[in-house]
């Protein structure tokens, strides 16, 4: 019966998303090894740990090694919880990132023993760039159902245990990674470089993931739902949800509007409901994913 599951749950596999998914190894493998590594700095979780180990160790064990004697265990570790196909993904993935930081490092002809062969020796420049492009390619792996980085797994298997949330944990993960860093090496210029990758790639990840120009959802309680939900479907041409509520001090029967719109038509969308209802009570929240049925994920 297992063998039958597991067997269903591979077949859920989908080649493009392993294209997407080497595609990401690339570029995170790229975005570490010729910009933070050179100079020192130390990219987020497991990945910096990596870095860091690679460099107080004998030169034999470098990063590659590193990523996949820490990775794979805790992905494996992982499995029961996080499913087989965000397990295959991530070791997909973590593989791919492994062999190309080889690669890059060790076989071809790029110089990245003493400092960035496109940023020197500019902390500042490597600390952004290595952030972004390594950003995007953990952005790319989590869109496709997969993860880089074996301290999401941990983070989503202690973190409840632990009275934390899940990007509470990885962030006391990477602060005392940081300060460890910051003891071995005797300095703390390059952790605080750091901290600066960290936050870059954090940010790249959300734009990646959610998108750059993320939706707004609307929420309108009015009593003249008929009237503004017929403005907003003719001025936007796309439909509206109109949801049955009370008015929690008057008693009396409400309706709610639910709309959504891109932050270039909320000055008109505000506009429309005031015109008609002054007294309409709007909130407005981001949007991160539309799902609409048959049609996949849109912006």
């Amino acid at each position: 019966m297992k063998k039958i599951e597991f067997t269903k749950e591979l077949a859920k596999l989908k080649p493009f998303n392993f294209i997407i998914l080497f595609i990401a190894g690339c570029i995170n493998a790229f975005g570490v090894t010729i910009f933070l590594a050179p100079v020192k700095l130390y990219d987020s979780g497991i990945s910096g740990t990596s870095i860091l180990l690679s460099q107080i160790t004998p030169e034999y064990l470098s990063l590659s090694i590193f990523l996949l004697i820490l990775n794979v265990p805790i992905f494996l570790f992982g499995l029961k919880r996080q499913g087989i196909i965000f397990t295959v993904y991530s070791l997909f993935t973590v593989i791919v990132y492994s062999i190309c930081s080889w690669l890059i490092t060790d076989v071809l002809p790029v110089d990245v023993s003493m400092a960035s062969p496109l940023a020197g020796e500019d902390l500042l420049l490597c600390a952004l760039f290595g952030g972004i492009i390594s950003g995007v390619g953990s952005g790319l792996t989590i869109r496709s159902g997969g993860a880089i980085d074996g301290i999401d797994v941990l983070a989503v298997t202690f973190a409840k245990r632990l009275g934390l949330t899940v990007g509470t944990f990885v962030m006391i993960y990477n602060v005392i990674l940081y300060i460890i860093c910051g003891f071995i090496i005797q300095s703390w210029i390059l952790p605080l470089y750091s901290i600066v990758s960290y936050a870059a790639g954090l940010k790249t990840v959300d734009f990646i993931v959610e998108g750059f120009d993320r939706s707004k959802s609307v929420m309108i309680v009015t009593d003249k739902a008929e009237d503004i939900s017929h403005a907003l479907i003719d001025a936007f041409e796309c439909g509206t949800t109109k949801i049955a509520a009370t008015g929690g001090y008057s008693n009396s029967d409400k309706t709610v509007i639910y709309f959504v719109v891109n932050r270039f038509q909320i000055a008109k969308m505000r506009n429309i409901v005031l015109d008609i209802d002054p007294k309409a009570y709007v909130t407005i929240s981001d949007v991160a994913d539309i799902m609409r049925s048959g049609d996949g994920a849109k912006k």
